[in-house]
């Protein structure tokens, strides 16, 4: 299964926007959080959000996409594949 890291811009958005942003990603199975190989957590910064499924990088984008459009606000979307991912400095929830 791929595993992806998803980045959304909302343009000339207000703290609210994002709000509604977090919710609809939910809805379509996307976490604001990441799991370490030692089963720990992590909170991934704002507006980043992790994904995991059997779909292309640009399936993925058309998904995001569709959340960030249900805002009402213009946006980017970046999508990331990767096989593993490594960080620091994320708080640990």
């Amino acid at each position: 299964m791929a595993q992806f890291t998803v980045r959304v811009e909302l343009h000339q958005a207000q703290w609210d926007d994002y709000e509604k942003l977090h919710s609809a990603m939910g809805r379509q199975g996307f976490s604001r959080l990441i799991r370490s190989d030692d089963g720990k957590t992590y909170q991934l910064p704002w507006a980043e959000y992790n994904g995991s499924g059997n779909l292309s990088s640009s399936q993925v984008r058309d998904i995001a996409r569709a959340a960030a459009d249900s805002t009402g606000k213009s946006n980017a979307v970046l999508v990331s594949e990767s096989q593993s991912r490594s960080w620091i400095g994320l708080e640990q929830v």
